[in-house]
């Protein structure tokens, strides 16, 4: 099962040992989009989430879709 991108977020920060306030000024996002972004938020900025991705080395883009679902 694919993991969810706020439980990634939430897990590696938390392995960082570092706050959510942290995180988003370490990422040059608002603590409130990071806040939002771990809880789940469904409609979120793109670029803002790659910016918190990019503390991780990752990134969100384009996957093709399994035709076999």
């Amino acid at each position: 099962m694919l993991e969810k991108l706020s439980e990634f977020v939430k897990k590696k920060r938390k392995a960082l040992g570092i706050t959510q306030a942290e995180l988003a000024d370490r990422a040059g996002v608002g603590l409130r989009f990071l806040r939002e972004l771990e809880n789940g938020k469904p409609a979120l900025r793109l670029d803002k989430v790659n910016l918190v991705l990019d503390m991780f080395g990752c990134e969100m883009g384009p996957v093709r879709k399994d035709n076999n679902s």
